[in-house]
C-alpha cells in the first residue's frame, strides 16, 4: 500500500491542455522526494567509501538544517518578551 500512496502522491494531473506547466509541478515533486539525485548518482558506480562519505555528509547536513531550523523558529516566534522595553 505504501508504494501505490508514494504513486498517487506523484501523480499530476494536466489541466485544460497545458503540458508545460503539469511537467514543471512533477520536476518539483520529483526534485523534492530526490528522485532526481538518485538517478543521476546512479549513472556512475560511486566507490563505497565515497557513497559512506556522502551519506555522512547528507546525514550531518540534515542535522545542521534541523538545528538551525530550530533556532530561528525559536528567535522568531511572536509570544516572545521584549527585552528591552524601555528603550
Amino acid at each position: 500500500m505504501a508504494n501505490h500512496l508514494r504513486f498517487v502522491g506523484r501523480t499530476v494531473m494536466v489541466q485544460n491542455g497545458n503540458v508545460e506547466a503539469a511537467y514543471g509541478v512533477l520536476n518539483r515533486i520529483l526534485a523534492q522526494d530526490g528522485v532526481a539525485d538518485a538517478v543521476r548518482r546512479s549513472r556512475y558506480y560511486e566507490k563505497p567509501c565515497r557513497a559512506r562519505r556522502r551519506r555522512a555528509f547528507e546525514a550531518c547536513r540534515r542535522v545542521y538544517c534541523a538545528e538551525m531550523s530550530r533556532r530561528i523558529a525559536f528567535v522568531a516566534r511572536s509570544s516572545r518578551q521584549d527585552p528591552w522595553l524601555g528603550c
